[in-house]
């Protein structure tokens, strides 16, 4: 049970060495400007591979549990599904349900843990493979696995380095698990919660810290996206740096959210320092360099302001 880009490392190391009976996914939604209906990707390689499918809205749809049953599934594999299951699926399998998740539980349970970890400066992400309980990522831990979270990651960077390894930490923890020598532990710690995002959650606020919001910019690439509003509309940022308020002349003149030049770049005052906006993507154009952007909208500002002499 997967459906984006995430699991489908983890559907092609099951299919390499086990007899994946079926593939539960979403369904096909509507993407890209045109609102083209388009499969989720992992549908794409389960049909490549020959494994029937099914797409139900949700598993409480009774054909959904009707086909599931069918399948006599020994074990079933969840990876970034998007439904909560409930007790009779997970039920069904003799194994249970493994989940392979993107946090080193109990640290970021929930729907969007890679940019939960980004956003608030972890210095390290994982995997971890969880035995599932009715709880939203609450049962016990087979295996983990860490990694460092690097200077200028990104949601989409850490999101395929976890993918790749969340599959092999899963198959090197299935034998065990199969054959009953894995031990399984529960969860140690206060957890914290990583919730479900959603387009409005971009928008930047420069009352918050520099550094915060950087990260945001990082955490949110390449969805949900962060922006900023102007008169000519909303205007997404992909890249971003800080300057701190001691490196700039004049910064107490200032208040949040001032929009400035600074080294040949478009920057907003925030409140303990400078957002250099790297790059970024006007309304209905292509993403370009800050200092493109800045060449042509000389509307942005009439203030330039420089690096305080050291």
């Amino acid at each position: 049970m997967g459906s984006p880009e995430f699991a489908v490392s983890t559907l092609q190391a099951l299919a390499d060495l086990y007899p994946v009976v079926g593939v539960v996914t979403q369904p096909d939604r509507p993407a890209g400007r045109g609102r083209v209906l388009t499969p989720p990707p992992v549908k794409i390689l389960a049909q490549e591979l020959g494994i029937a499918i099914i797409q139900p809205d949700s598993l409480r749809e009774e054909a959904g549990m009707a086909q599931l049953r069918s399948w006599k599934p020994d074990l079933i594999v969840v990876t970034a599904f998007g439904q909560i299951l409930r007790p009779d699926v997970l039920d069904l399998p003799a194994f249970g349900c493994l989940n392979v998740h993107a946090s080193l539980l109990p640290r970021w349970r929930g729907a969007a843990p890679i940019q939960a970890a980004i956003l608030h400066g972890d210095d390290l992400s994982g995997v971890t493979i969880m035995k599932m309980d009715p709880g939203v990522d609450t049962g016990p831990l087979l295996s983990q696995e860490s990694i460092p979270i690097e200077k200028y990651e990104t949601a989409g960077s850490l999101s395929q380095k976890l993918s790749r390894l969340g599959a092999d930490l899963l198959v090197q923890t299935l034998p065990k698990y199969l054959n009953g020598e894995a031990r399984q532990q529960p969860q140690v710690g206060e957890p914290t919660y990583a919730p479900m995002l959603k387009k409005s959650d971009g928008e930047l606020n420069f009352v918050d810290d520099a550094a915060l919001l950087e990260r945001k910019i990082r955490a949110f690439n390449p969805w949900p996206g962060t922006y900023l509003e102007w008169e000519h509309g909303r205007l997404k940022v992909h890249r971003a740096g800080v300057v701190g308020s001691l490196h700039i002349e004049r910064f107490e003149e200032f208040p949040p959210g001032e929009r400035i030049s600074f080294g040949g770049k478009p920057a907003i005052i925030t409140r303990d320092g400078l957002l250099i906006l790297e790059e970024l993507q006007p309304a209905g154009r292509k993403s370009m360099p800050g200092e493109v952007f800045l060449r042509g909208a000389p509307s942005w500002t009439n203030t330039y302001i420089n690096d305080r002499p050291s």
